[in-house]
């Protein structure tokens, strides 16, 4: 690896950017991906290879290359340490998710409920500055509370985090938006907010609704068909 291509890569990691290391085989000449100099055939490979998470070598026209894929941790920001909070600890551990619980009120955001779980004490407009969703970042707002899940999800909607998720009926969700919109976020941007949150398996219990929660961003970070939120 070239001292340019080593600080390039260096640089990305850093910045929490997905990329890929492509060597030519058995040539050894390395490229790091995306870049506007590569092959598309190159590119969309490298694509495939960051979305599932796997190196492994693939063949471009007569050409052999192995990818090397740099992704950042897949993160879980979870506004609000109430019981579906609880519930999804242990899935999103399963998943690997890295979790951190943003709720300002010690009594619910406590190491006695959430044992071995990073968290945030801080309103979620300054602890949402400091984590600083990226694109393996999924955002999760439970509280009901305005004061607390609207800057989290205005910061979230800022950001390039690849899910934003928030609980709620839908009447709720409606009133939401129109807070985000007096904040100057367009209808396309609060697209983005998967309201009412969770794939709709008839969820009621904390568990099921966790479940239906973290279902939902497997199927975003995957590129699962899903339909329209109504």
């Amino acid at each position: 690896m070239t001292p340019d291509l080593l600080a390039a890569l260096t640089a990305a990691r850093a910045a929490k950017t997905p990329v890929v290391v492509a060597t030519q085989l058995p040539g050894g000449a390395q490229i790091l991906l995306p870049s506007p100099d590569a092959p598309a055939e190159l590119t969309a490979a490298a694509d495939r290879a960051l979305l599932r998470d796997e190196s492994g070598t693939v063949t471009i026209g007569n050409e052999t290359w192995f990818l090397n894929a740099y992704n950042p941790p897949m993160r879980l920001i979870i506004v609000g340490a109430v019981h579906i909070a609880q519930a999804m600890m242990p899935m999103a551990s399963a998943l690997g998710l890295a979790t951190t619980i943003i709720d300002p009120r010690r009594a619910f955001a406590s190491v006695d409920r959430f044992p071995n779980v990073t968290l945030s004490h801080e309103w979620p407009d300054d602890a949402m500055i400091e984590l600083n969703p990226d694109v393996r970042t999924a955002v999760v707002t439970l509280t009901h509370d305005p004061k607390i899940d609207d800057p989290g999800l205005d910061h979230a909607l800022r950001s390039p985090a690849f899910y934003i998720g928030s609980l709620g009926s839908r009447r709720t969700h409606a009133r939401r938006l129109d807070r985000l919109r007096a904040l100057g976020h367009s209808d396309e941007t609060l697209a983005r907010i998967r309201g009412p949150v969770g794939l709709n398996i008839h969820a009621v219990t904390a568990p099921e609704i966790a479940l239906s929660i973290l279902a939902e961003i497997v199927a975003v970070r995957r590129n699962a068909p899903l339909p329209a939120k109504g």
